[in-house]
């Protein structure tokens, strides 16, 4: 009875000690981490792998001391693992997603599971925020499996208006008002050029197009913005921009069945 009592406090001793030392462990390389400037998002992955490490070579150390067989610690672990293979899959895609970089927390991505901004990139999920403030969390094993569209990712973004007007309005006026308001707005590089061309024409319209470039977070602002002014400054030269409208054409008898 005193053998095995002083078993269990050793292995208890082992248990206390071994969590201090990985405590100890985790502190010293998130600092290291933080000093090699990885992002925040890295460094919490990179903590939970550790830790999950770590935790199981203490499981197996506490094990051990027991006396129960690494053996049949590893037939148990084996049998988790097969059961968990979803699981794991969404850690690997996790692991692609860290070290490769497709994306980052605050970037703004579109995968066929939904679209939003990154809110965190875990072990198993990431999680989105869309703009209506709903939270989106995908398995990491599709996003890493799937095509993903990254809009926040570089740091211009490219400001495309495609505009139709009548064929017998003015062409080179409107041409030369979509320039006009482009080289105004405060948020078009200049230095990056500002292209009007006659992009195709249309069934009943000639359609313009009209192309520069903004700062990715002003992107959407000065989309808006230059949206409205074209139909403000269109309307005031009289420009018309053609939409689809229905004659509906009376016979005598259907005017006098009216009447009647």
């Amino acid at each position: 009875l005193l053998k095995t009592g002083g078993k269990l406090l050793i292995t208890v001793l082992i248990a206390v000690i071994g969590y201090k030392v990985i405590r100890a462990i985790r502190k010293g390389v998130g600092r290291s981490m933080e000093k090699a400037g990885l992002e925040v998002t890295l460094r919490k992955f990179l903590d939970a792998l550790l830790y999950a490490v770590l935790i199981g070579l203490l499981v197996f150390m506490v094990a051990e001391e027991l006396g129960i067989k690494s053996s049949s610690l590893v037939t148990i672990a084996g049998a988790v693992s097969l059961s968990l293979q979803n699981t794991m899959a969404n850690f690997a895609g996790g692991v692609l997603v860290l070290f490769l970089k497709p994306f980052k927390a605050g970037d703004y991505i579109v995968t066929k599971d939904g679209e939003g901004t990154v809110e965190s990139i875990g072990l198993v999920y990431t999680t989105l925020l869309t703009i209506e403030n709903k939270r989106i969390v995908i398995p990491n094993s599709s996003i890493s499996n799937s095509p993903i569209t990254n809009s926040t990712g570089e740091e211009k973004k490219k400001l495309v208006l495609n505009i139709g007007i009548g064929y017998s309005a003015d062409l080179k006026k409107a041409k030369e008002i979509l320039r006009r308001l482009f080289e105004e707005h405060p948020a078009i590089l200049k230095e990056d050029g500002i292209l009007v061309v006659v992009d195709s024409l249309g069934e009943s319209s000639v359609n313009l197009s009209v192309r520069g470039w903004t700062l990715t977070e002003e992107y959407w602002t000065a989309r808006w913005e230059l949206t409205e002014a074209v139909k403000l400054a269109f309307d005031e030269e009289g420009i018309e921009i053609p939409y689809n409208y229905l004659n509906v054409h009376l016979t005598e008898k259907q005017k006098q069945s009216g009447q009647a």
